[in-house]
């Protein structure tokens, strides 16, 4: 009865323990071909502090045949904000085709699946990208016709590697 009641003690300490921890930075899960990936951003910027963060982890990677998509998925934290795709493919040849690249709007989707214009097209990589304005000693940074001029906040990166 003793051993139980400490037992029990320890995971509750634990759980609070847990419950008080700062927030990790935001996770975007990838998927293809059957396997699944979460990943941390590759740098992730505090944009009142003006201070970054970059990961020490190996790029994400995943195998994914020919012609087959990538579903993303994005939490909250980034689906409330714009944020965009850009994806790195090569054409049947192997080829380098210009990227392509899909921009959303704050709460528009928490997901995407990024796909090829051809069949035999191979995705190589794709970066997940969360911009935010520009600030300057507390000053928003604009173009010359008051657009606010956009600044990369985070990534998340994912190399591919041919699974044929």
């Amino acid at each position: 009865m003793r051993r139980s009641a400490m037992v029990a003690s320890l995971a509750a300490g634990a759980a609070l323990l847990t419950g008080c921890s700062a927030p990790g930075e935001p996770e975007v899960t990838f998927f293809a071909d059957g396997k699944t990936i979460r990943t941390e951003p590759t740098v992730h910027c505090d944009i009142f502090s003006g201070t970054c963060t970059q990961s020490q982890a190996n790029p994400a990677s995943l195998k994914a045949r020919p012609g087959k998509p990538v579903q993303i998925s994005v939490p909250a934290e980034i689906a409330a904000t714009p944020w965009r795709v850009v994806i790195v493919y090569a054409n049947s040849k192997g080829e380098l085709q210009p990227a392509i690249e899909k921009h959303f709007s704050s709460d528009e989707q928490y997901a995407f699946t990024a796909s090829t214009p051809n069949p035999g097209d191979q995705i190589l990589g794709i970066e997940v990208q969360q911009p935010a304005p520009a600030v300057d000693q507390g000053r928003l940074v604009v173009e010359e016709d008051g657009t606010p001029v956009l600044v990369m906040r985070a990534f998340w990166s994912l190399q591919i590697e041919s699974a044929v």
